[in-house]
């Protein structure tokens, strides 16, 4: 294989691993993603529709606010009779997916 022919393969390789990492951040689908916590289960797909009356309805949420709450749980900080079932989730998610959740639930209506 020619030395031009190796380099444009090798970006191309490299393009599709950015667009897995792209997609792999992508807010939507974080949120309705069973293997994250599958957070529409409690709070509904289009995060205003919770389960239950005392789950947070998490459309419109500044997405700062909703990565501290969500940091305050994981670390133990907030922790009360509603914190019970983010406790167990809350694992799941890497800062940067947290940050894409938070920022497509702050962009919901």
């Amino acid at each position: 294989m020619k030395k031009s022919s190796l380099v444009t393969v090798s970006l191309a390789f490299a393009g599709l691993l950015n667009a897995g990492s792209a997609l792999a951040l992508d807010g939507k689908a974080l949120f309705e993603n069973p293997a994250k916590g599958g957070c529409t289960a409690c709070h509904g797909k289009d995060a205003n529709t919770p389960l239950m009356p005392l789950y947070p309805k998490l459309a419109g949420q500044n997405a700062a606010y909703a990565i501290q709450q969500f940091n305050d749980i994981k670390s133990g900080k907030r922790n009360n009779s509603q914190t019970a079932a983010m406790k167990g989730i809350t694992h799941m998610a890497s800062d940067e997916e947290i940050k894409a959740i938070a920022e497509y639930l702050q962009s919901l209506k």
